[in-house]
């Protein structure tokens, strides 16, 4: 793949994920979750916190921008604006793939300023499992060095990787390979997947490999299936399968559900149709650890620095008020006030 093929496929993506048919909606399940209101908080607002833990560490809120794009122009652009955002408000933040980086060691420049502009935020660089499989894990603790990467996301993309037509759907031995990484590697393994989810079989395998958390990343968002077969309008097989599963996935609550249920050893972490406070609150009331937002703060980020500042406090005062109208003075109260019937 040429270097110009790469990188137009990377602008593709970034087009693509704006177009709201690309996009999973009312897929997550986030509508059939109801938290318990209360009419007599006994409490005042201004004593809410919203303050988490992540990876075992107290962090000021539980949010993060979840890995969108890298290895193009533009994308040096969009980080480096959702990047000054986090720096301000906190936010962890986690960037797109580095494969570019395994075979063109100059990509890592894009890398170069990231902590003149973003210090202190909690950054996550980013490989596909099919990389880990195939690359010393010495190759993959410089793609961590070069970003000085507090952890390390591995992307499962089964489906997009089928559906892509320079995709790479290998994935056997994946399981050995997330082993190996997540105890040789510098930093902490996250495992997360693009928007299909995660069964609870699949997430007891993951139990006994060490990785630090897993982002069940759930159907309902944005949808790579449906991406990649908007790109390949003119490969009519791929075109066709990508209408065939369109929907899919495990949604995002099935996904927290399955997790809840086998009692994991590693956090849980929630991303996939995401898109407010009270969806925020009504995953970390189900377990989750950390929420990531993708596509709200991509569509800010297009706008500059201040119109993703404001989309994060926006979602952070509306966990505020839900924290509030449950009677929940912080968000480890949240678990008990989930409705019966999730």
């Amino acid at each position: 793949m040429t270097q110009h093929t790469f990188e137009q496929r990377k602008r593709d993506h970034i087009r693509l994920a704006l177009k709201p048919e690309n996009e999973a909606t009312g897929g997550s399940g986030l509508s059939r979750v109801h938290l318990q209101h209360e009419a007599l908080p006994d409490l005042d607002f201004n004593e809410i916190s919203i303050e988490s833990t992540r990876l075992s560490t107290p962090c000021s809120s539980p949010f993060l921008v979840s890995s969108m794009t890298a290895g193009h122009a533009d994308a040096v652009n969009i980080n480096h604006v959702l990047l000054e955002a986090c720096q301000q408000t906190g936010w962890a933040m986690g960037v797109g793939s580095q494969r570019r980086q395994l075979n063109d060691p100059s990509a890592k420049s894009e890398w170069a300023t990231v902590r003149d502009i973003a210090p202190d935020v909690f950054l996550l660089g980013n490989l596909g499992i099919a990389q880990v499989i195939t690359t010393p894990i010495s190759q993959i603790q410089t793609l961590v060095e070069s970003l000085q990467a507090n952890a390390l996301f591995i992307h499962l993309n089964a489906l997009q990787e089928c559906m892509q037509p320079e995709g790479t759907p290998q994935f056997k031995q994946g399981l050995d390979a997330i082993t190996s990484l997540a105890n040789e590697l510098s930093v902490p393994v996250i495992i997360k997947e693009t928007g299909c989810g995660f069964s609870e079989s699949t997430l007891n395998r993951l139990k006994n490999t060490g990785i630090a958390a897993v982002d069940i990343s759930g159907f309902g968002g944005t949808h790579w299936g449906r991406i990649e077969g908007d790109r390949a309008e003119s490969i009519p097989h791929i075109a066709q399968a990508a209408q065939t599963f369109a929907h899919w996935g495990i949604s995002t609550v099935d996904s927290l559900l399955a997790a809840r249920s086998i009692q994991p050893n590693y956090e849980i972490w929630a991303s996939g149709g995401i898109r407010s406070g009270l969806d925020a609150a009504k995953c970390i009331a189900l377990g989750a650890n950390m929420v990531g937002f993708a596509k709200p703060m991509l569509q800010a980020a297009l706008k500059g620095t201040e119109a993703v500042i404001k989309s994060m406090r926006q979602i952070e005062y509306e966990l505020k008020v839900t924290l509030f109208c449950t009677g929940s003075k912080n968000l480890t109260a949240l678990s008990h006030t989930v409705r019966s019937g999730t």
